[in-house]
């Protein structure tokens, strides 16, 4: 039984300008009716033969995507040589042309037993209808052989080229969606923290308002300058630049944790980290002070940066309502990726406020 999955269409591979070269065999089939002054029924016959054989052969190169069809006009071109070999040695050239298409319709196993059977029946068929002309049929045989073969591994060659192709595309396609979800991870990090210190500032300035007015002032004026900073955050993510630095990233959270009203106990040691992994674990500092004045409703905050047995370890811990659901937010989601994508931890447990850690190696990784 033939798996239709296993064959190719042959107008796939073959819709260009060689399918109309390979015409180029026909010109075998004028040579012995000239020679030998062949009578005008040699010449009809020959005539026909190519008629049938032209638009056979013309629509399985360009248009047959249907391996049935293309084994119907593989038996009429074994049928085409049959009939008129005869009359015309050159009609050997149908043998051959059916030959290639067995090479083109089917995959290599089953066009290598296709072929077998195709020229075993050549010679089969000279014992009883080609005796006469053994030099004709010796060469259907060994140019079906040569022509078939060389078309069984072209075809599967340009298989192959198009499972890379799709292969290649879809590596390419993948990469775009990854490169989309980084981008959006990046930005709800970077824009997420300083969009709720904005807000907690604007709250503040506006309770401050009608009994402070200069210390409302002040407040707008911190406003201008996150908004500032957070425009050249952007700028900075959209070009690669991730974070200052991790000793900036602890400023900038007891920054956050002391407007929104939260008590910070923050205890940082000077840890060294490569770049990406520095930006990573500043991001994931971000990410975590954000979720405590978003979602936490606590009191007091500590936090802890420490190195030891060749990781960077992160804790935050807040007195806050906490959670035991275990489904984790796109910013959270996002963390333990980036995080774990470098070989680390991460770690959160919501049963008494919140508590989560997170562990950076202080080296790269060795490239797998």
């Amino acid at each position: 039984m033939v798996d239709r999955s296993a064959c190719a269409p042959p107008g796939r591979f073959r819709k260009n300008w060689l399918g109309l070269l390979w015409l180029i065999y026909l010109l075998w089939l004028p040579v012995q009716p000239i020679l030998e002054h062949a009578s005008w029924q040699i010449w009809t016959i020959t005539g026909v033969s190519v008629l049938v054989f032209l638009p056979l052969y013309l629509y399985d190169v360009y248009f047959a995507d249907d391996w049935r069809v293309s084994l119907v006009i593989i038996l009429v071109m074994f049928a085409l040589g049959t009939a008129v070999m005869p009359l015309n040695v050159g009609a050997s050239s149908y043998f051959v042309y059916g030959a290639g298409m067995i090479g083109w319709t089917f995959t290599p196993r089953l066009a290598y037993r296709c072929l077998a059977g195709y020229c075993a029946a050549i010679p089969l068929l000279s014992a009883w209808w080609l005796h006469d002309i053994i030099w004709g049929w010796s060469m259907a045989l060994v140019f079906s052989s040569i022509v078939g073969i060389s078309c069984i591994a072209q075809a599967e060659e340009r298989r192959t080229n198009a499972r890379l192709t799709l292969a290649n595309e879809t590596v390419e396609r993948l990469a775009k969606v990854a490169e989309r979800e980084r981008i959006a991870r990046d930005l709800h990090d970077v824009l997420g923290h300083t969009l709720s210190l904005i807000v907690l500032k604007s709250e503040l300035a506006s309770k401050l308002a009608d009994r402070d007015a200069a210390a409302a002032a002040n407040e707008i004026r911190d406003v201008e300058k996150i908004a500032r900073d957070a425009l050249g955050e952007l700028r900075e993510a959209v070009t690669g630049y991730r974070s200052a630095g991790i000793a900036a990233e602890i400023d900038r959270a007891k920054n956050v944790l002391e407007t929104a009203g939260v008590a910070v106990d923050a205890q940082a040691d000077q840890v060294r980290l490569p770049p990406t992994h520095e930006g990573v674990l500043a991001l994931a500092i971000r990410e975590s002070v954000t979720n405590v004045v978003r979602h936490a409703q606590a009191q007091s905050v500590r936090l802890r940066l420490a190195q030891h047995d060749g990781v960077a370890r992160y804790e935050i811990v807040d007195d806050g309502r906490g959670s035991t659901v275990m489904r984790e937010g796109n910013g959270l989601a996002g963390m333990r990726e980036r995080i774990e994508a470098l070989g680390g931890t991460m770690q959160r447990d919501g049963r008494d406020g919140t508590r989560l850690v997170l562990t950076v190696p202080l080296t790269k990784e060795p490239a797998g």
